[in-house]
């Protein structure tokens, strides 16, 4: 039994340096093709490090810098020069966004965008900037899909509403949920799907009970039947 045992180990290692052999001389075949192909990882890794270390992140330095002279305007309630500049030091955010959109600052820029373009009743404009604006946030981004839902109400493009405000639902902020459900099921009615509307508004009454919203639910729920 030993030397059976003994024949078989053998004939394993056998099969091993044969292996072994063979993939040592396909290297030393492919040795150039291997070098080359270890050449571009090495100069790809290499670029992605100094583009983040000498492009994205000194523009992100840039971008908040000229953020926060726009959200000076912003908070005063000019929303022109907060969006636009004011032909001196503010670039202002339609500027900001479009010139350093690979960093967040500019995307956060885009955010801002939007909102004066819908404080300006330009929904055409606020609807192209909201949507560029994507953050896992759980306040921030919901907002802004639910500000981009009312965007397009006002645009009458209902579907593409309903599919903002579902998305701001999802994210299950308390707050915002709720709110974004109840505008959902309003423009589901609007778009005479009753089915769609009472499902959400069943989920306000269920998933959100103690919500404002779900106050007088019963009522939209009776209209959706």
């Amino acid at each position: 039994m030993a030397k059976k045992n003994f024949k078989k180990e053998d004939e394993q290692l056998e099969n091993v340096n044969e292996a072994l052999s063979t993939t040592g001389q396909w290297i030393e075949d492919h040795s150039n093709m291997l070098t080359w192909c270890v050449t571009i990882v090495v100069a790809v890794i290499l670029g992605v490090i100094a583009l983040n270390n000498y492009v994205i992140k000194p523009k992100a330095v840039e971008a908040n810098n000229e953020n926060a002279k726009a959200v000076v305007y912003f908070q005063n309630g000019d929303y022109e020069k907060a969006l636009h500049g004011d032909e001196a030091e503010c670039l202002g955010f339609e500027e900001i966004a479009n010139s350093y959109k690979l960093s967040r600052p500019g995307k956060l820029a885009a955010l801002y965008a939007g909102i004066c373009y819908y404080q300006l009743n330009d929904m055409e404009n606020a609807a192209l900037y909201l949507k560029r604006f994507k953050a896992d946030d759980v306040n921030i981004g919901p907002a802004a899909s639910q500000l981009l839902g009312d965007a397009y109400v006002e645009l009458e493009e209902y579907g593409k509403a309903v599919r903002a405000f579902e998305d701001a639902a999802n994210s299950g902020n308390d707050l915002i949920a709720p709110m974004s459900l109840k505008k959902a099921g309003i423009v589901y009615l609007e778009m005479g799907d009753k089915h769609a509307a009472k499902h959400a508004f069943e989920t306000i009454k269920n998933d959100y009970p103690t919500s404002q919203e779900a106050s007088d639910i019963d009522k939209y729920i009776e209209i959706a039947r």
